[in-house]
């Protein structure tokens, strides 16, 4: 089945910033991912345009962004997922999806305000397996609301968003985003962006001995 998800973003940074967070991978750790470890995963078919333009395409699926300069030094971006996906998916693929857009794009915008140009470290740690811990995560980091400060295992930090699905953590050098994705068969992850020196191996076991320990509580 096809499907195509698009946004649109003002970000506050000039279009040479942004393209070199969307198109490189120090950039891309800042905000999004990184493929190194999944090569399976890694854009097939890349399209540039520095620094107007870039597309990824990713099997049968692609990604696009169109980059516009604004006044004042900003930038918009236009943003397009599209391609196929498999007919088990019902409606929740297409909603969680999008709402994952919308977390890195709004993280894409973080990244650019506070941590411009900085080269960036991307870990993700996945939950301990066939646990339901959004709960526990919510209570262990006393059930924040935007903007309160609260502390992770990796320093305190203010909560610079909360959704049904999602939240936010910024820290002095990180940008720390807990994924619950049960909708889609998935247990919850968490993406760290790290702007401060740090060994991506460390922060792995950082997180992983803190959700286990918040899975059993």
């Amino acid at each position: 089945m096809t499907f195509e998800i698009r946004r649109e973003i003002a970000l506050p940074a000039g279009p040479d910033e942004v393209w070199r967070a969307i198109a490189t991978r120090e950039g891309q750790a800042g905000w999004f991912m990184t493929f190194e470890d999944a090569p399976d995963d890694s854009p097939g078919d890349v399209v540039e345009d520095p620094p107007r333009r870039l597309e990824q395409r990713f099997g049968t699926q692609a990604i696009e962004y169109l980059v516009e300069a604004t006044s004042g030094g900003s930038t918009v971006l236009r943003f397009v997922h599209s391609g196929i996906r498999e007919e088990d998916w019902g409606d929740e693929w297409e909603t969680m999806t999008g709402l994952g857009w919308d977390l890195y794009l709004f993280t894409l915008a973080e990244y650019l305000r506070h941590f411009p140009g900085r080269p960036a470290v991307y870990a993700e740690i996945d939950a301990p397996p066939g646990r339901s811990v959004w709960p526990n995560v919510l209570a262990a980091l006393d059930d924040p609301r935007e903007g309160d400060l609260v502390a992770t295992p990796v320093g305190r930090g203010v909560v610079d968003i909360r959704t049904g699905t999602h939240l936010g953590v910024r820290t002095d050098s990180a940008l720390v985003r807990f994924h619950e994705r049960s909708l889609i068969g998935m247990g919850l992850a968490v993406g760290h962006h790290e702007v401060g020196s740090v060994d991506r191996q460390d922060l792995v076991a950082t997180w992983s001995s803190w959700l286990e320990a918040v899975a059993r509580s």
